[in-house]
């Protein structure tokens, strides 16, 4: 027996640097999860890993569908932890596809 779920795929992308941008990323630079958990970054890019790491606990959240009061659903800004830097990422959600569960872990 199936057991579906809704995924958002999401888009995280590089909205402002007020700051100096010490890890040589620009604005518009971006990533993809999609599928649940494949990471897909652009041909030629990187992510800095420090900003990666500030998002790691919104993804998860913001992949499902949360209640329309939860601050998580209207809220899509993140700051990297640099504040040198102050990257601000932005993240979309840029498709909803349904997945059995028994496929993932």
């Amino acid at each position: 027996m199936p057991h579906n779920f809704e995924l958002y795929d999401l888009r995280v992308t590089v909205t402002a640097i007020e700051g100096r941008s010490v890890c040589s990323m620009q604005v518009g630079d971006y990533f993809d999860l999609v599928e649940s958990n494949q990471f897909r970054l652009p041909p030629g890019k990187h992510f800095c890993i420090y900003a990666l790491n500030s998002l790691m606990p919104f993804l998860a959240a913001k992949q499902r569908q949360l209640e329309a009061g939860d601050w998580l659903e209207r809220d899509s800004l993140i700051a990297c932890p640099d504040p040198d830097e102050r990257l601000i990422m932005k993240i979309e959600r840029i498709n909803k596809r349904t997945m059995d569960s028994d496929d993932l872990t």
